[in-house]
């Protein structure tokens, strides 16, 4: 059985898509002989965690054949690797470019020279897109493979939940509350919609910037939003997957996802996303093709898409009909998982040539 030690940041049952993509993973270790066990550098201020460097290496080097490092934590173990290498082959996991996101500018400089230190020492990188390789040299792009996030096979909910509240359309967003996932363009764009067209539900943390989350509330409360807008806050995976299938129309105008995990999903649920030409999403689905892909900030553009998707039902039909084919031509979560764990024993074993 291949033992596998995952180092990353704070609690790993944290809703976010890179956590939520190693616990898949996790789940899905057994299946493939491998022992995956989660190693955290504690979630204190950056750079803090730093301190406890060596301690978290040395744990989780004991008793594995290969460490994966999550780039939300690879700053931390730069201190370690200026004069010496890993004590076992190490993978990073990149879900963020060098520098992080949702930084200042001052950290974002330094944490990305940290970063591509520590990526130098290893023996390889995963890309959960291919979005990310044009932010890494080349010489960090030769040693990498892009697994992205995987797709559920399963049949939908048993149950779908009436989102309308008696208007015509449900708009759902799936994201935490943060500056670059757009939600106060959001909620500036619904509120331009006529009273009786939508009711938007927004499901993810609110608790991440409290700043953001106040002006997020204050936009609420001036733009008299709450008849037809539901906070749900933070939920489960399967109630994340109700609200997927009872919607009508999936809109995030982030202006950053390195993969954007949600659009996937909500794709496969049959739903046309609406979003902004930034991040992953153009490689994730086409203009009036899946979805409608806006330029970035035009606020009244995405007031126009969402009219257009609430008054044009068989168009908005034929968009949902077309994201499900395109998100069936993404990868499982099985067959992400296969390449991954294929290419770790790869890593251990000192055959690179299949990845």
């Amino acid at each position: 059985m291949l033992s596998v030690s995952l180092i990353t940041l704070g609690d790993p049952g944290q809703l976010t898509g890179g956590y939520l993509y190693h616990r898949r993973m996790a789940e899905a270790a057994a299946a493939h002989n491998v022992r995956l066990r989660f190693v955290s550098f504690p979630a204190l201020p950056f750079p803090l965690p730093a301190a406890r460097a060596g301690v978290v290496l040395r744990r989780a080097s004991s008793l594995a054949d290969v460490l994966i490092l999550d780039s939300i934590a690879a700053a931390f173990l730069a201190p370690l690797f200026v004069l010496r290498r890993p004590p076992i082959p190490l993978v990073a996991i990149l879900h963020q470019p060098p520098g992080g996101i949702d930084h200042s500018s001052a950290r974002t400089w330094l944490q990305a020279g940290l970063d591509r230190l520590v990526y130098r020492r290893a023996a390889a990188l995963v890309l959960a897109s291919a979005a990310l390789a044009p932010a890494l040299p080349a010489e960090l792009r030769a040693r990498a493979v892009v697994v992205p996030p995987g797709r559920d096979t399963g049949p939908p909910p048993p149950v779908v939940d009436d989102l309308r509240r008696g208007r015509r359309a449900a708009l759902l967003y799936v994201g935490n509350w943060v500056p670059r996932k757009g939600l106060l363009d959001l909620l500036t764009a619904v509120a331009a919609l006529p009273a009786d067209a939508a009711t938007l539900h927004l499901a993810g943390r609110h608790d991440v910037d409290r700043r953001y989350a106040a002006r997020v509330h204050a936009r609420l409360a001036a733009l008299e939003l709450a008849e037809r807008v539901v906070v749900h806050g933070p939920l489960d995976r399967a109630q994340v997957c109700t609200l997927y299938h009872s919607a009508d129309v999936f809109v995030l105008p982030s202006i950053r996802e390195p993969y954007g995990t949600a659009y996937g999903e909500a794709m496969a649920a049959g739903l046309p996303v609406v979003g902004w030409r930034a991040g992953n999403l153009p490689h994730l689905a086409t203009h009036e093709r899946e979805g409608l892909i806006l330029r970035p900030g035009d606020v009244e553009g995405l007031t126009a898409a969402l009219r257009r998707l609430i008054d044009d039902e068989p168009y908005r039909r034929c968009l949902g009909q077309a994201a499900r084919r395109r998100a069936a031509t993404l990868p499982t979560w099985e067959q992400s998982a296969s390449r991954l764990f294929g290419m770790l024993r790869d890593v251990v074993s000192g055959d690179r040539l299949r990845w």
